[in-house]
């Protein structure tokens, strides 16, 4: 039996210290291997059945359920930050899926939705579909991921339908440190959206 090459032991270690549930793909490898001796690795470390393939060129480390004896369905926001890595594109939670993870709507999505710097995508993960809407670079290059989802968040919530109690559920998840962050970064979001997240910083949390 060969000895495996030192590339294929290195990114064995380094799955090995991923927590369950990361994706990942070759370009996450780049810095031991060229692309295609990193996707052969990731090819037989799939075989082994240590990694799952997600999507074609994403895997992620899957969790297995002893109460149920099978693996989980794989984390979508892992894979959404895989495929930014692997496009290098800036990406950030929005419409309901930005309400569901700032804990705004308790509603699971059915369609993840980012927005990105990059171009519109579409993907099947299973059943769930992972969307990417391209929006103009100044709304989202330069600006934290926190900002550009409570942007996209009340933007999806609407023009004029932001009541007291979802201000304060806006307020009570800013630290104090993204408050500040906020004011300084969505200036150039729309008048409206700005006037509100102005409001939101400055209420204070139920």
């Amino acid at each position: 039996m060969s000895e495996r090459p030192k590339y294929q032991l290195q990114i064995e270690e380094r799955i090995a210290e991923y927590p369950y549930g990361t994706a990942f793909s070759a370009s996450d490898f780049l810095d031991i291997a060229d692309a295609n001796s990193v996707s052969q690795a990731l090819f037989r470390i799939e075989k082994n059945g240590e990694i799952r393939r997600v999507l074609n060129g994403v895997y992620d480390k899957p969790v297995y359920s002893e109460l149920i004896k099978e693996y989980s369905v794989p984390r979508i926001d892992k894979i959404a930050e895989a495929l930014a890595r692997r496009f290098n594109w800036n990406i950030a939670p929005s419409g309901n899926t930005a309400l569901n993870i700032l804990h705004i709507s308790t509603q699971v999505p059915d369609i993840w939705e980012y927005v990105s710097n990059g171009p519109y995508r579409n993907y099947m993960v299973g059943n769930t579909s992972l969307r990417f809407k391209h929006i103009m670079p100044r709304e989202i290059n330069g600006c934290s991921p926190v900002t550009v989802m409570f942007i996209q968040g009340i933007r999806a919530i609407g023009k004029g339908n932001l009541t007291k109690e979802l201000m304060n559920r806006f307020s009570s998840v800013i630290t104090e440190e993204n408050r500040n962050t906020l004011l300084k970064e969505a200036r150039t979001a729309s008048g409206w959206i700005y006037k509100e997240i102005k409001n939101i910083c400055e209420a204070k949390p139920a």
